[in-house]
């Protein structure tokens, strides 16, 4: 289906997996001294709705055959997985699946009057989840205080090793030879400061610090990588993964898509919203994408908070 709302500047970005999801790619750059870090957020949508429609044909059997509800199933024009199922969600509500019905081919006009009436909560029933990466933990302490509707499963700084490191550069510092160096060096500094302090702590824990003392194996690395990770800066790439049912990612998207929204968030919004915008245009087609003097486009929508 064709993003009519979307710049093809920007649409161009957006692949496609050969199974049809839809990711933005961020690629790892590295410092001379070859610590890793990533210039922009990358996302990649792995979880999205399957659905069964055909699921409903035994209840529509059960009603008087002059409704004619079961040719709610033989509608000649599919809809992507998210809208057909908030369509017939919304549908059963009012037992809207006689020939007045609003047909497949009119799902746009369907979905507009719910945004524009602010009776979202059929948008509840799909959700998305993404894998976000290339973000810092700045970003993700922002993200994690979307609540309603949000699942979050974020990397362990307890858990991980230093060799799993990587860093972000927020988007000031790229075009800025000054500030991009000192980033480069800040980060080395950190990695540097981070192997090191690991390293003593280890030697310590085996020397038998009453404070680094554990049973089992994990515990040992963990008691000695939640001390080292004091040092890290917030520069720390902290990638998660996060779900959200269309309403809450609504939300989030005018949030932190907005104009005003932090430039760093506001990159990661932007890319989240393309993808949703390719993978099921109905839902999201009322956003416009504004480019931005900061080089960052941002999203808006006349049918906020639905």
């Amino acid at each position: 289906m064709h993003q009519d709302n979307v710049p093809p500047e920007l649409a161009a970005l957006v692949q496609q997996t050969a199974g049809g999801f839809r990711y933005i790619h961020s690629p790892v750059c590295s410092t001379s001294s070859g610590t890793p870090y990533l210039c922009a957020p990358g996302v990649a949508i792995i979880a999205r709705p399957q659905t069964n429609i055909g699921g409903l044909a035994p209840f529509l059997q059960g009603f008087e055959p002059s409704l004619q509800f079961e040719n709610y199933l033989q509608d000649p024009h599919a809809l992507p997985p998210a809208a057909a199922l908030c369509k017939t969600a919304g549908q059963l509500c009012y037992a809207s699946f006689g020939p007045k019905r609003t047909h497949n081919k009119d799902a746009a006009r369907y979905f507009q009057n719910i945004l524009s009436s602010g009776h979202g909560s059929v948008l509840e029933h799909a959700t998305f989840s993404f894998l976000l990466y290339g973000i810092s933990r700045s970003v993700t302490h922002e993200i994690v205080r979307h609540r309603a509707g949000m699942a979050y499963s974020q990397i362990s700084q307890r858990y991980v090793s230093g060799s799993v490191l990587r860093f972000v550069e927020r988007p000031e510092y790229t075009a800025d030879p000054q500030l991009h160096h000192a980033f480069e060096m800040r980060i080395d500094r950190a990695a540097a400061e981070y192997a090191q302090t690991a390293e003593r702590l280890m030697a310590l824990q085996q020397e038998g610090s009453s404070l680094l003392s554990a049973e089992a194996r994990t515990d040992l690395r963990k008691k000695v990588q939640q001390a080292a990770r004091s040092l890290l800066p917030n520069e720390t790439e902290a990638p998660l993964i996060m779900t959200a049912n269309v309403r809450a990612w609504r939300h989030f998207l005018e949030m932190r898509a907005n104009t005003h929204a932090e430039v760093e968030i506001r990159a990661l919004a932007l890319r989240i919203a393309l993808c949703l915008s390719a993978e099921e245009p109905i839902l999201f087609s009322d956003y416009r994408f504004l480019p931005q003097k900061d080089g960052v486009w941002s999203v808006e929508t006349d049918t906020p908070k639905v």
